[in-house]
């Protein structure tokens, strides 16, 4: 995925999947199986780089583990502050760090110090656990750390992903902290990031979901801020589909039940948030090749 949003050439990096640094050090063989683009160069077939992600509330194993990932060829670091997920705060990650400034300033500061001056450290947070006041301290703690950068999701840990959004602390971070801030959170229109940018004052902006419930939506907010080239033009879902399968090996590899259901997930996505229109048609099929049938007749069909 990370491949086929950068072949749209609107996105200036991609995050990697966080690695979960929990009661031992990741050694550097598991940042090369997990994040297959340290193989080239830090970048996806497509040329996007993409930035290491890591996650976890032990400073020491955070550096330690941070170390490798730059041994694996990681070329940048983001440190997840952010993560809602019941497990991983149970565990001492994620946004449960939200509620020990302090120790956010710790963990960003010994990576920083672990890793070459030439690698960046930057750290994802939400607004707070339960409110959005502590963002303005967490954030003050993420730069004294040493943090080059921060993305803002514009939510709190309680709220999950349930709006609504609050894109105003962003931008009054953005103007105390005296570093770039990237403004997150709901950004599923050309709209939505105009109010977001006017709320903001923000330049650099983060989409995930939206950007799979709508893949032409990135392009056109690339555009709005003059980064495009061109914008893409709009493709039918099943070429959509067919390219994300193909880079993940094609329609024939063994294995190829691991490529159905991460499209499945895709396509359950852009019909949850988005206007994909078949996934009660095609949730049950059981192979590729029987899927790419269906949904081919169900596109002739409606056009």
């Amino acid at each position: 995925m990370r491949d086929l949003q950068g072949s749209f050439g609107a996105f200036s990096y991609g995050v990697s999947e966080f690695l979960r640094v929990s009661n031992s050090v990741l050694p550097a063989k598991v940042f090369r199986r997990s994040v297959p683009e340290l193989t080239t160069g830090c970048r996806t077939a497509s040329g996007l780089p993409i930035q290491v992600q890591i996650l976890g509330g032990d400073p020491d194993r955070m550096a330690a583990t941070a170390l490798n990932a730059v041994k694996a060829g990681a070329e940048a670091i983001d440190i997840n502050f952010g993560c809602p997920a019941p497990i991983v705060n149970r565990h001492d990650g994620g946004a449960s760090l939200l509620r020990c400034p302090e120790r956010i300033r710790e963990i960003v500061s010994a990576v920083r110090s672990a890793v070459p001056p030439a690698i960046p450290v930057s750290a994802k947070l939400r607004l707070g656990w339960d409110s959005c006041d502590p963002i303005y301290r967490n954030a003050e703690m993420a730069v004294e750390g040493g943090a080059s950068w921060l993305t803002i999701h514009a939510r709190t840990r309680i709220q999950g992903y349930r709006p609504p959004v609050f894109w105003k602390p962003i931008g009054e971070v953005q103007r105390a902290v005296g570093v770039p801030v990237i403004a997150n959170g709901d950004l599923w229109s050309v709209d939505d990031f105009h109010r977001c940018q006017d709320e903001t004052g923000a330049i650099h902006f983060m989409l995930g979901r939206p950007a799979l419930a709508d893949p032409g939506l990135a392009p056109r907010i690339a555009a709005e801020l003059g980064l495009a080239l061109s914008v893409v033009p709009v493709l039918p879902w099943s070429t959509l589909f067919r390219s994300l399968v193909d880079r993940m090996g094609g329609e024939n590899r063994v294995g190829h039940g691991k490529s159905l259901a991460r499209l499945k997930q895709w396509m359950n996505l852009a019909h949850q948030f988005g206007e994909f229109p078949h996934f009660a048609e095609l949730k049950l099929v059981m192979n590729l090749d029987e899927l790419f049938e269906r949904l081919d007749r169900l596109e002739r069909q409606a056009a």
